[in-house]
């Protein structure tokens, strides 16, 4: 069974770094979106973490796995959400307190999907990839991002249902700040390998490859545990987004987390958009996404709203999702059962 928290109204918001902080020059941009989540009713409550940056981390692992540890013991703190991700979260998951996790939402991306999985699959409380803190500091939210807090309000047992959106954004642009933060300028097209239309359900695993490949083989990435203690043979439905590799690094990651077992009894692998990908001489992430298909035997979906092209669905770790993909448009639907 899977443990779902619960977003209550006017939550308390926990803001820690377990991987990037929020260096001095972006200080007013991370007040904004405090302000921001303040006004909609929101308590922001930030760690120290939150707030410095040097040498590619927010601080000492030590430090920041003590500080996200103290932040889940706190009955008043209702969900953690990073500021962003980074680089280095790997290095604070051996001081981790799993033993004293709450069943109580993680949100992020990136470089957070380490935690968020090892999470889920060492307790069975399920965790959310979407949006991070940094990024609710717009006047408004686009439809996607804004459906994080319907998701996460979800009631155990209940049912929710997202929809691809209608653009994204190609690239980001800080420099020129927007009302909704995202610039979405590009038509939206779920695409699949076979291009016809997709039907595809099992418990949603995943996060960004580039991170979570390094807990294969790792008690953190334990996937056959989780598989046999919380899925009684029900399949998983990978969900999985490249920042920054090339396709043929791609391929290796896929092919090792394949060898690793983290394939095994899935039915079928969802992708998201990526600015990297390049191809290696002739050979395309079109070919890599083929070449899944094929070997597994499954569904393969790519270019969905996921990852670092936003904006982004929310996923839920340990969900029972039903997705349908056709005429480029895809429905989510978690049951959080």
């Amino acid at each position: 069974m899977i443990s779902y928290p619960t977003l209550k109204k006017d939550a308390v918001i926990g803001v820690t770094a377990p991987s990037s902080g929020v260096p001095a020059e972006l200080h007013d941009m991370f007040r904004l979106a405090i302000d921001r989540m303040s006004s909609r009713g929101f308590r922001v409550v930030t760690g120290e973490t939150a707030w410095t940056q040097d040498k590619a981390k927010s601080a000492p692992a030590r430090n920041r796995a003590e500080e996200f540890n103290e932040m889940m013991r706190n009955d008043e703190i209702d969900i953690i959400i990073p500021p962003w991700g980074g680089e280095l979260l790997i290095e604070v998951l051996q001081d981790i307190d799993f033993s004293s996790v709450k069943n109580k939402w993680l949100l992020g991306y990136s470089d957070t999907s380490a935690l968020l999985l090892a999470i889920t699959l060492k307790t069975g409380i399920a965790t959310a990839h979407g949006t991070n803190f940094v990024d609710l500091r717009g006047e408004y939210w686009d439809d996607t991002t804004a459906k994080w807090q319907e998701v996460l309000s979800t009631e155990p047992g209940g049912t929710v249902i997202q929809h691809s959106s209608p653009q994204y954004q190609k690239e980001w642009a800080h420099e020129n700040p927007s009302p909704c933060v995202f610039h979405l300028t590009e038509d939206t097209g779920w695409k699949t390998v076979g291009e016809t239309p997709v039907k595809v359900e099992g418990r949603l695993l995943g996060g960004c490859i580039d991170i979570l490949r390094h807990l294969v083989g790792t008690e953190f990435g334990d996937v056959k545990a989780f598989r046999e203690k919380h899925l009684e043979g029900e399949p998983v439905l990978w969900y999985l987004e490249n920042c920054e590799m090339k396709a043929t690094e791609l391929r290796r990651s896929l092919v090792q987390m394949k060898y690793a077992g983290w394939f095994d009894n899935c039915s079928g692998i969802l992708f998201g958009r990526s600015p990297a990908n390049h191809p290696v001489g002739n050979y395309t992430v079109e070919d890599v996404y083929k070449e899944v298909a094929d070997e597994l035997g499954i569904p393969v979906v790519y270019d969905i709203d996921c990852g670092h092209m936003p904006p982004q669905v929310t996923f839920i770790n340990g969900a029972y999702a039903v997705i349908e993909v056709a005429d480029g448009k895809g429905t989510v639907e978690q049951r959080l059962v």
